[in-house]
């Protein structure tokens, strides 16, 4: 017992140290980072983004959604504008502080938190959908991740995760100023390998171990292999060639069944 209590202590260091590292990564990335989403708010991909997300999301009724790893605030202003009452949360203080002079600006009245998507501040059942994009392959674990997600959803609610399968690439900088991650120095560059390469996910073909985690949760799981073209339309944004995959996974039963 106390060797297993020791190993359980070495992991929340270990995620302790590496959720710092991350937080200080996108705390750095957070300018950049918002006039990015600025830009696709601006720009096609909005339209396109709107058009995929009114596909999946239950109609006509105004639901309460939380968008895990808000960022700049990117579906939190789409979904505030399609008439959704969003929370959004990230564990980057800088991303938040972009997000709400976003929503400012577009004139969504979102709200905005400082959290850990792996250790959610909410009462379960608390939400009809939870959302996230680009988030769960920096996660230290994503099992908890999922487990807190699939925890908050109320019976029936939505799990939308929109993602890529990084864990084989190696990111290096872009020389084209039309990319959308064309000014990040080689600094940082190295920092997001390292992060990478450091949590367990990267280990896993995806979206294969997401689709079967969160069909272990009692989830049924439908995913898109590659929804890139569709929503990177924007001609003056070149983004990379990874597929980004759609996962939209229904809660079937009571949370009292596994919590």
């Amino acid at each position: 017992m106390a060797t297993n209590n020791m190993k359980y202590n070495e992991d929340i260091d270990t995620y302790g140290e590496l959720n710092r590292e991350i937080e200080a990564y996108w705390d750095s990335r957070s300018d950049d980072f918002s006039k990015t989403r600025r830009k696709e708010l601006e720009g096609p991909s909005a339209e396109a983004w709107r058009g995929l997300l009114k596909e999946k999301l239950p109609q006509g009724q105004k639901l309460r959604i939380l968008d895990i790893g808000t960022g700049a605030g990117f579906f939190a202003i789409l979904l505030g504008k399609m008439g959704h009452a969003v929370t959004g949360i990230d564990m980057s203080g800088a991303m938040l502080h972009e997000a709400k002079i976003n929503a400012l600006a577009y004139g969504v009245a979102a709200k905005f938190q400082k959290m850990n998507a792996q250790e959610l501040d909410f009462e379960s059942e608390s939400f009809d959908v939870v959302i996230s994009r680009n988030l769960t392959w920096t996660l230290p674990d994503a099992m908890a991740a999922y487990q807190e997600w699939h925890r908050v959803l109320k019976p029936q609610g939505l799990l939308l995760n929109f993602d890529s399968d990084y864990g084989q690439e190696t990111f290096s900088k872009k020389d084209n100023q039309e990319h959308v991650h064309a000014n990040i120095n080689q600094e940082l560059i190295d920092t997001c390998n390292n992060i990478k390469d450091a949590v367990r996910i990267s280990n896993h073909r995806r979206p294969d171990w997401d689709i079967q985690y969160l069909k272990s949760l009692g989830m049924e799981v439908d995913a898109e292999a590659n929804i890139a073209p569709r929503v990177h339309n924007d001609p003056d944004m070149q983004y990379d060639d990874v597929p980004l995959f759609a996962i939209a996974a229904k809660k079937l039963f009571h949370a009292d069944n596994l919590y």
